[in-house]
Formats: structure tokens, C-alpha cells, sequence
């Protein structure tokens, strides 16, 4: 779970972190971990295949300042909620930053699911079971986490392999 769609990447493709410096990042661990065909994608229809993932956005525009409002955020939320509803459940989900973070957490208490009270605080590298499904966080793939070092692929990968062990995907 994403942000939003870059101005210059997915707003541009029309698909999900392709295109730009985030996507690139995302899609080489994607694809060591197994979940990628292959390291890069540069546009719609570039061979480019996920599996057994969904790539989503909490809002579903290009915000200006790449931040949505919650405004924004609220408009796009039943998308969001459709996505969630139409995966099998249990679900296991890795939040891409804080407002991923809290669009999972927000669409996960409107199906239904009980939010742990304190509720529960975005941080690298947690993870919670809400309900049935596990929530997995991480920062957000952007080139002011990825380029200062502050998210490295070896961090992103640490997330993702335990999501994707616990999905059944992997075996160790």
C-alpha cells in the first residue's frame, strides 16, 4: 500500500510505481524476493508481471506536494475499501510509509476489524495482526528515504520476507 501515484511515474503510466525512482527501488526487491518478474518497469504494458501482489494507493491522484489531504484521502477510500474486499482473506498487507500505514488501518476498522486500542503506530519493521490480517510496515520507497539511506534495500527486503513468509509464499 502506496501513497499515491507520482506526477512523473504512475499518474504518467498508469500503473503503480512504474516510472520513477520509487518504482525502482520497490521493483528490485519485489523481484529478489520472488514477487517480480523482473528488477524494473518503465511503463504500461513493459512485460512486467507481480505474483501473488497487489500494488495499491490510498488516494488515487497525483497530490500536489506528492501529499495528499484528507479530503483526498476520504474521496478515494472506497476504491481502496473495493481492493480490500475483493482479496481473499486472511490478508497480509505491507504499508509504504506512514499514510499507507494509516489507510490500512483505516479501511481495515471499516470492514469490520478490530483496531487494537492503543492503536497501533507506524514504525519500520512492525508488524501487527488486526482481526485475521497481518499489517506489515515500512518506510515509503521515495528517494528522500532511499537516497539519503534512510531505507535500504536491505530493510525494505527484511519487511518484505517475513510478509511474504507469512502469505505462504515462501518457504524459509
Amino acid at each position: 500500500m502506496g501513497l499515491a501515484p507520482a506526477a512523473n511515474g504512475a499518474n504518467r503510466t498508469g500503473r503503480m510505481f512504474t516510472g520513477d525512482e520509487s518504482g525502482n527501488f520497490l521493483f528490485e526487491a519485489l523481484h529478489s524476493i520472488g514477487l517480480a518478474n523482473r528488477p524494473t518497469s518503465v511503463a504500461r504494458g513493459d512485460g512486467l508481471e507481480l505474483r501473488n501482489a497487489l500494488l495499491s494507493a490510498a488516494c488515487r491522484c497525483a497530490p500536489p506536494d506528492n501529499r495528499p489531504t484528507p479530503r483526498e484521502l476520504e474521496n478515494c477510500r472506497g476504491y481502496l475499501e473495493a481492493e480490500f474486499s475483493a482479496l481473499a482473506a486472511p490478508r497480509v498487507l505491507v504499508a509504504l510509509g506512514a499514510l499507507g500505514f494509516g489507510a490500512c488501518l483505516r479501511v481495515l476498522a471499516a470492514s469490520g476489524a478490530h483496531i487494537p486500542k492503543p492503536k497501533p503506530r507506524f514504525a519500520h519493521g512492525a508488524r501487527f495482526r488486526i482481526g485475521e490480517d497481518l499489517l506489515f510496515a515500512t518506510y515509503h520507497p521515495s528517494q528522500q528515504n532511499t537516497f539519503t539511506g534512510k531505507l535500504t534495500q536491505r530493510m525494505l527486503r527484511d519487511v518484505l520476507r517475513p510478509a511474504v513468509r507469512a502469505a505462504g509464499l515462501l518457504s524459509s
